[in-house]
């Protein structure tokens, strides 16, 4: 066997060879049995249609048990323990987001949540950082996304204290090296100039810009000039501003003892200071910036088109998500109308779809959309709008109606796969809000849910007289053109602003 020089990492490879003996074990019992075993009766059993097939109802789920309480400072805390294996993970969502950053500096968020990790704390270098966390297959993570921030880490329960120390050390004091900083805006210069190699990323990219607006920070991009105006002094202030106990929620699952961990975060964390002048931001306003058009992206080298079509939506707080949400079923995926009619019984798509697609805290958006050959482009937007008028006109059978309920509950199962994933959910509805037992209302609203309801929403929630269109592909070999859609197609310019010409050889 492999040996290491680092006795964390001799200790981890002589846990993994155990565990790879015990499954070969497994495998051969299972494999005499196999040998053994008498398949008379299966072999001549008949075969059932899969529709014939009797499944038991699914089972009730219920939340495994946990703890919530509040350190004095003003830091929310979760605890979950689960001894299956000697894993703890954590996480903490930080009130911030890249939506609370300035126009002029896209990019500054993210780069303070990627160096408060890469340039380590006032205790610990980065090298020093990186050495005791791969010594012990840890890891500490940092990010700041759309709507939150977030820093998380794993580690083996008998390294808790070590990993759970540092990972208070990257929330609490981080230096934010100026190297760092200037690594990671390198990093973001790089995917810049490679943001328009996939037309799918371009679609996705420009279509919540015709939706949300250029500048609003749900659709804004970050650009070689806002790179340039983001200085150290910058990543600083957002970190002081958002950073505070009294701004977090924490959550930790995982193989630990509840009483001992509560006094380790209070170790680790009840000194922190909190900040009593801290605010809920005020959120960005939204409002559709087209309520309807025909755009274009000529990109000459492709040979199919990337197409999406939709509008502005909604909120998952809306007491018509659940039939919302049964209206996507009916709509998409295998078995769905869009999928039935457009794809396979017209042959006009390689990927279709319909959704719904709510937020938390602002409205999300109504899209629908998939690839199609170049010269079927006008076909396909055609029948995209066909299938979203004839939902709100013909009546939903009950076949369809059971079909997407069925998809939609039988799902529900996979958010609770893991005690992470349910303690990541807890917490998610406290930070936007929401009550701990909303999915579980959601449920039992889709199971009530009528062919009515969907009918009724599609009706209310679905606008095709200001649905927007974008179309990503090869102008020339788009026939017939798009303008038999409309007799304005706008052009969008891709070229990236401050990127340098490319010349010919």
């Amino acid at each position: 066997m492999q040996r290491y020089q680092v006795k964390g990492k001799t200790q981890i490879a002589l846990k993994i060879q155990k565990r790879k003996g015990l499954i070969y074990a497994l495998v051969a019992v299972f494999a005499c049995l196999l040998l053994t075993c008498n398949f008379s009766l299966a072999a001549t059993a008949e075969a059932k249609h899969y529709t014939e097939l009797q499944l038991p109802p699914l089972p009730e789920i219920k939340l495994p048990k946990y703890e919530r309480f509040v350190l004095q400072n003003g830091l929310v805390v979760y605890l979950m323990e689960d001894h299956e294996l000697p894993l703890v993970n954590g996480t903490a969502f930080v009130r911030t987001g890249n939506r609370l950053e300035p126009l002029e500096k896209v990019g500054l968020a993210g780069f303070t949540g990627t160096v408060m990790r890469t340039g380590g704390t006032k205790q610990h270098s980065p090298d020093e950082l990186n050495e005791i966390l791969e010594q012990r297959a840890a890891s500490v993570e940092v990010s700041i996304a759309e709507t939150f921030g977030s820093a998380s880490f794993d580690a083996l329960s008998e390294d808790l204290e070590t990993v759970f120390g540092l990972f208070a050390e990257v929330l609490r004091s981080p230096v934010f090296a100026q190297e760092k900083l200037d690594l990671a805006k390198t990093q973001a210069k790089g995917g810049i100039a490679r943001r328009n190699d996939d037309p799918d990323s371009i679609a996705s990219r420009e279509f919540k810009k015709l939706i949300y607006g250029k500048d609003s920070p749900y659709s804004r991009t970050i650009e070689y000039a806002t790179v340039d105006q983001v200085e150290r002094e910058d990543l600083l202030k957002f970190y002081q501003q958002y950073f505070h106990p009294n701004n977090m929620i924490l959550g930790i699952v995982g193989d630990f003892d509840a009483k001992k961990m509560r006094s380790l975060i209070q170790a680790k964390f009840g000194n922190w200071n909190r900040n009593p002048g801290i605010a809920k931001p005020t959120l960005p306003k939204v409002s559709a910036a087209n309520t309807g058009g025909v755009f274009f992206v000529n990109q000459p080298q492709l040979t199919q088109s990337s197409v999406l079509i939709g509008h502005l939506g909604g909120r998952f707080d809306s007491p018509d998500y659940p039939a919302l949400d049964v209206l996507n079923g009916v709509l998409s995926g295998f078995g769905g109308r869009l999928f039935n009619e457009v794809r396979s019984r017209q042959g006009l798509a390689y990927s279709v779809y319909g959704q719904w697609s709510p937020r938390f805290d602002y409205p999300g958006m109504f899209i629908a959309g998939g690839q199609t050959r170049s010269d079927a482009t006008v076909q396909f937007v055609k029948a995209l709008q066909s299938e979203i008028k004839r939902i709100q006109t013909q009546k939903v059978t009950a076949k369809e109606l059971a079909f997407a309920k069925e998809s939609t509950l039988n799902s529900f199962v996979f958010n609770f796969q893991d005690p992470s994933q349910t303690l990541s959910r807890l917490m998610r509805y406290e930070y936007y809000g929401y009550p701990a037992d909303f999915l579980f209302r959601y449920q039992k609203a889709v199971a009530a849910t009528t062919a009515a309801d969907v009918q009724r929403v599609a009706r209310e929630y679905l606008k095709p007289e200001k649905i927007v269109t974008l179309v990503v592909g090869n102008q020339a070999a788009i026939q017939p053109p798009l303008t038999q859609l409309a007799a304005k197609v706008t052009p969008i310019d891709v070229t990236i602003p401050g990127s340098r010409p490319q010349t010919k050889n």
